[in-house]
């Protein structure tokens, strides 16, 4: 992998960049800022977001959306979001990851597959959690982690998360150490690494998380990803039309109605068919708007055009 910093070959014979979705796989050792630069320069515009951060560490399904799609990124159902990885029993870290000094060292040798199974559905369902001390999170203005670097003492608050699955995939005896590989789902804002400090600490032997892949966001997983030296020899990208049209229910809008909505105009009597967000096709196809239904009328919520 190149440097995150190094400047790509040219693409000026691209087309110009479209308005769309961009799934990376991302690499390990590249912050999610990392990816976005990336991607700046291979589309052609400053105009890159991402739908979650991924730690440095951790790989996989990182969800991008270019020009206009930087928009709809808040609006898709990306909140559900699925992992697979390996906790260390036996060591616990000032980061719970592995790119943290270990603060302390219990033998875990003891610990079997059933006795990791009987505390899992404590960390499952509705939790409140305890963020990593080590993370973006501000702190009356400063992040988290910058405190902790300069030597401050931080505990954040505890927040409500809600892990579907936390699965033991299977357990491995490494000398003291043991190693569990697991399958989570949650929501956006669960801290996989706190759920292995928490499982360490519950375990009284310690605990941190030495792998993290993410698999699936929402409905985009690994199979729809592409790494960046893939991206580099062959940009793909989702267009913002057809992910609206996969991702919301539909209303197809005659030519009058698509001037309005064009304006953002509310559609006086007009009935979507259904609650929630819909997306608005115009006669030839193209996605213009999401609107919601609200008594007889329908409401924009968000203009694309």
């Amino acid at each position: 992998m190149t440097d995150p910093a190094a400047t790509p070959g040219e693409h000026a014979d691209r087309d110009r960049p479209r308005d769309g979705l961009v799934i990376v796989d991302k690499p390990t050792g590249w912050t999610s800022h990392d990816v976005v630069g990336r991607m700046r320069r291979l589309a052609g515009t400053r105009k890159v977001g991402h739908s979650g951060t991924l730690d440095p560490m951790a790989t996989g399904v990182l969800v991008l959306g270019i020009n206009r799609a930087t928009r709809l990124l808040g609006h898709l159902a990306l909140a559900d979001k699925e992992y697979v990885g390996t906790i260390r029993l036996g060591q616990a870290t000032v980061t719970d990851d592995a790119e943290g000094d270990v603060v302390s060292s219990t033998s875990a040798a003891h610990i079997d597959a059933e006795a990791v199974r009987a505390v899992l559905p404590t960390y499952t369902g509705d939790i409140q959690q305890v963020p990593s001390s080590v993370s973006a999170i501000k702190v009356d203005g400063v992040r988290s982690y910058a405190r902790v670097r300069s030597g401050d003492e931080v505990v954040l608050a505890a927040r409500p998360v809600t892990v579907s699955l936390f699965e033991l995939v299977e357990l491995r005896v490494v000398g003291d150490l043991v190693d569990l590989d697991v399958r989570v789902v949650c929501t956006s804002g669960t801290y996989i690494r706190a759920l292995a400090r928490d499982l360490g600490a519950e375990l009284g032997v310690g605990g941190h998380l030495t792998m993290l892949r993410r698999t699936r966001v929402g409905g985009f997983s690994l199979t729809a990803a592409h790494t960046l030296e893939e991206l580099e020899q062959d940009l793909v990208v989702a267009d913002l039309d057809d992910v609206a049209r996969v991702s919301f229910a539909t209303y197809d809008l005659t030519d009058d109605q698509a001037r309005d909505v064009g304006f953002g105009r509310t559609l006086p009597g007009t009935d979507l068919g259904v609650g929630g967000v819909v997306a608005l096709f115009s006669p030839s196809g193209a996605f213009l708007a999401l609107y919601e239904q609200r008594g007889p009328d329908a409401k924009p919520v968000a203009v694309f055009v």
